[in-house]
């Protein structure tokens, strides 16, 4: 079994957690695409088997998130679940929000939360918050396509639309907004709506997913979820390129979906005119 299921993870389950279940259920390597924080909720990718190798493909693909922040607290972790560090009562007002958001359009430079899986001198932040380490993450930048208000869900609880690409922080927005607004926010709810390809609507919930009998209906096959141009091989290259023999039949550069007769092979790279696959999925 190959190719991919979109798992909708429930909140307060680690993202290694789900993985977990759906290796013991179909008992084949698995791997996930970008980890959602335990408390958030959302669309998990999942690779089964050789499938994962395309993770790469997909990782600078769009995102879309339904993010709630509350205002007028600051927290270690940036998020609801960590230890308040500091409160004012300066609440923005809706109009305040909406003429802010502008400058967070586009490439920004952004600081990871201390709790995170950044690496810093071979430990992630987060063990290193939790010993109580002192440290500093150096910016990053990030893109934001839109990020817009939705509504105000309460007294002091915003809830936003964000489309972002991949490296993104949304813990990291709440703050900075936070402080344009001369306020403090933290992320208080969080849902992926989308990674790329996969989105709510073409999920699996986690109980759905553990009582069916029927896997196979829920598996996404490799080839759907990237969409570059196709390439079929003929018998001769098929030979030679699998073989490790690369010459140059003339395809443009580029990344290619690469098939043998109706057989879909990874995705390869030409490079003046040969082509190499890089991740095979057969």
């Amino acid at each position: 079994m190959k190719g991919f299921i979109n798992l909708i993870k429930p909140s307060n389950v680690t993202s290694a957690a789900v993985v977990s279940v759906v290796k013991k259920k179909l008992n084949t390597p698995c791997g996930h695409m970008g980890t959602l924080d335990p408390m958030a909720s959302g669309v998990l990718p999942i690779g089964i088997g050789k499938a994962s190798r395309l993770f790469q493909y997909m990782l600078d693909k769009k995102k879309k998130y339904i993010a709630e922040f509350t205002f007028g607290i600051l927290t270690d972790t940036l998020d609801s679940t960590g230890e308040i560090v500091q409160t004012t009562n300066v609440i923005p007002s809706e109009k305040q929000i909406e003429e802010n958001l502008k400058f967070f359009i586009g490439k920004i430079s952004q600081v990871p939360p201390k709790y995170s899986a950044k690496c810093i001198a071979g430990k992630r932040g987060y063990q290193l918050a939790r010993a109580g380490v002192d440290f500093e993450l150096k910016p990053k930048e990030v893109e934001i396509l839109d990020y817009k208000l939705v509504k105000k869900v309460s007294e002091n609880v915003y809830r936003f639309e964000i489309d972002c690409k991949g490296g993104t922080y949304i813990r990291s927005l709440a703050r900075d907004l936070g402080f344009k607004c001369n306020s403090l926010a933290v992320m208080s709810s969080l849902i992926r709506a989308e990674s790329g390809f996969f989105t709510l609507e073409n999920g699996i919930s986690l109980e759905e997913f553990k009582s069916s009998n029927d896997i196979e209906k829920y598996l996404i096959p490799a080839e759907q979820t990237v969409n570059f141009e196709k390439i079929y091989l003929n018998d001769e290259q098929a030979r030679k390129i699998l073989n490790g023999v690369y010459e140059n039949y003339g395809f443009r550069d580029g990344l290619y979906r690469v098939y043998y007769e109706k057989e879909f092979l990874g995705v390869g790279l030409s490079t003046n005119g040969a082509l190499k696959i890089n991740s095979y999925v057969r």
